[in-house]
This record gives C-alpha cells, sequence and structure tokens, in this order.
C-alpha cells in the first residue's frame, strides 16, 4: 500500500503503524484460548491506542473471548475499549 496513506492514518489517529503492524504480524500464531496471552494482547492494544484499560474491564474482555467464544482481533478490542472509556 501507499506510504503516504499511512503515514496519513499516523498524523490523524497519533496510532504509529509500525506497531499495528508489528501486533498484527504477532497475532497470527497466538492462542487465543490461553488467558495470559490474550491479557497480554489487550495491554498491547491499549498501550498502542493510549488508552487505559481498568482491570474490570480487561477482565470482561477475557472472559468475553474465552468463555464466550468471541473473535478477537484489533478492531473488537479497540472497540471494546473506546466504549468504555467514554
Amino acid at each position: 500500500m501507499d506510504n503516504q496513506f499511512f503515514k496519513n492514518i499516523e498524523k490523524k489517529t497519533g496510532v504509529n503503524m509500525k506497531d499495528v503492524f508489528e501486533l498484527a504480524n504477532s497475532l497470527q500464531n497466538a492462542n487465543f484460548n490461553d488467558e495470559k496471552t490474550i491479557r497480554g494482547v489487550i495491554k498491547r492494544v491499549s498501550q498502542i491506542a493510549n488508552k487505559p484499560v481498568s482491570k474490570e474491564l480487561e477482565d470482561k474482555i477475557v472472559q468475553s473471548i474465552i468463555k464466550d467464544g468471541k473473535k478477537i482481533d484489533f478492531g473488537t478490542i479497540s472497540n471494546m475499549i473506546n466504549k468504555n472509556n467514554k
């Protein structure tokens, strides 16, 4: 894709696209049945998005993924974080 496209996204969101791509690569072979892995992903998304996640919200996200079988991706976690920080 166009490098300028990513620069524009970074400028508008303040999110480093390199960090997003590194996260995406790390998710490819991750075990999402493992609570520790999920918590690590949540923390990384929180850092990238510059949105703090409370222990309570982290627990809800983990439960949603493990017990309820929700699909995990950057967008899902980011939406959950943003929804609870409003």
